[in-house]
């Protein structure tokens, strides 16, 4: 069984419903969650984990943490949800993600250094480009399954048992890094599959790269990362990435 959480703030109820409508044909489906941050904003993460929790007193299998504004098709999670329950070894799955236009997002990823986080968002493109290339994974053969240590928050099909042995979302991110690091941590234990045997829809918002506030919100958060992970030695990012 698998339960869905989606956390919303000021929510256009006309865009959510048909995702909503699609997630009840879900077979494997036990409860569907959403909780509205409008009033009171908690964080992502710690917001993901009240309905974790649960799932884990419940003892339900397996947990899907999704973004609002994806697309997916019903049997599709049940296809990923019967892999998951074939293969006791994967903690967490991700499918390929498209853009609304149907090009590739690149959301399976080598653990961030700090070049690979500001520079993308402060130099030039062509100076990031062939960096880039690597910490998205674009120099791999990305039609077979990748064991990558970071794998978005867009959609996270995780294996309950694994997120809680993890320690959940770390509740000290308000927003953004709460991916890399909950992944980071199940990928030591269990294989975190980037899998494109299944494919959906993300029409990511890039917010922080729109809106100042959003912006600040994300440098705040990612400093915590490298603050608890480490800036220039991290020994387990270096031993993750290369293992690739």
């Amino acid at each position: 069984m698998l339960n869905i959480s989606i956390v919303l703030y000021q929510p256009k109820w006309e865009e959510v419903n048909p995702l909503v409508e699609e997630l009840k044909k879900v077979k494997c489906l036990r409860h569907l969650y959403l909780r509205d941050n409008t009033n009171d904003n908690i964080g992502y993460g710690r917001a993901h984990n009240i309905e974790l929790r649960k799932s884990a007193y419940e003892q339900t299998e397996f947990h899907l943490v999704m973004n609002s504004d994806i697309r997916v098709k019903a049997e599709d999670i049940d296809a990923m949800h019967d892999f998951m329950l074939a293969h006791p070894e994967v903690g967490q799955l991700m499918p390929k993600v498209l853009n609304p236009d149907g090009t590739q997002q690149y959301l399976a990823k080598r653990l961030p250094s700090p070049l690979d986080v500001f520079g993308r968002r402060f130099l030039p493109a062509w100076l990031m480009a062939r960096r880039n290339k690597r910490y998205e994974l674009r120099d791999l053969d990305l039609t077979r399954p990748v064991n990558a240590p970071y794998l978005s928050g867009c959609f996270m099909l995780l294996r309950t048992k694994a997120a809680v042995e993890a320690g959940l979302f770390d509740e000290r991110y308000f927003m953004y890094p709460e991916d890399i690091d909950l992944t980071r941590t199940i990928h030591r234990n269990y294989l975190t599959l980037y899998y494109p045997a299944w494919t959906i829809v993300h029409a990511h918002a890039h917010a922080s790269y729109k809106n100042k506030h959003m912006l600040r919100i994300h440098i705040q958060n990612m400093c915590r990362y490298f603050n608890k992970w480490g800036w220039l030695f991290d020994a387990e990012r270096r031993r993750f990435n290369r293992s690739l």
